[in-house]
């Protein structure tokens, strides 16, 4: 096993812990948190691998904007912050959810498993390339994808303002 490996299995495990904790915990903010380090797990996943554009993509696009967006909204709309135990889910729905994500699991192993066996090779790719896929393919879904951004931000601003109704 070489240093590589080992880093790509800490930066897996990162990435998996930080994910298991986001979908876990009962706290709003916290699960966006640990979103935060699961994505920057996979993103040093990447660096090891040696994808640093699409690590440099993934952390500015979805730590630095999406993550700061669901908790500039979740300040906005002033949500509950501690722990939701109204909306929790049962014993036997909590069994499920566990089984049917251990089943998906083995089906992604049986599937990805056989294609470690081969040899890797790399494309040669150079920034321009990225950068005429980028700016000419892929323009306009990026435009809309950060019109949507905008969108959600101008309506979490928009239910912030809405008055409450006193409670009794």
């Amino acid at each position: 096993m070489t240093a590589l490996d080992t880093a790509f299995a800490a930066t897996g495990l990162v990435a998996v812990v930080g994910g298991l904790l986001a979908v876990t915990t009962r706290h709003v903010v916290h699960a966006a948190l640990w979103l935060v380090v699961a994505l920057l797990g996979v993103a040093g996943a990447l660096l090891v691998l040696g994808a640093e554009l699409v690590a440099l993509v993934l952390v500015l696009v979805y730590v630095g904007a999406v993550v700061v967006l669901v908790l500039f909204a979740l300040m906005l709309t002033r949500a509950p912050i501690g722990p939701d135990l109204e909306h929790r889910a049962g014993p036997w729905r909590t069994a499920g959810s566990a089984a049917l994500g251990a089943a998906v699991a083995v089906l992604l192993g049986s599937v990805l498993l056989p294609l470690t066996g081969g040899a890797v090779e790399r494309a040669e790719v150079t920034s321009t390339q990225v950068a005429g896929q980028i700016f000419g393919t892929w323009v306009w879904p990026f435009e809309l994808l950060s019109l949507l951004l905008l969108v959600a931000l101008v309506a979490a601003l928009a239910v912030s303002r809405i008055p409450r109704e006193a409670a009794p």
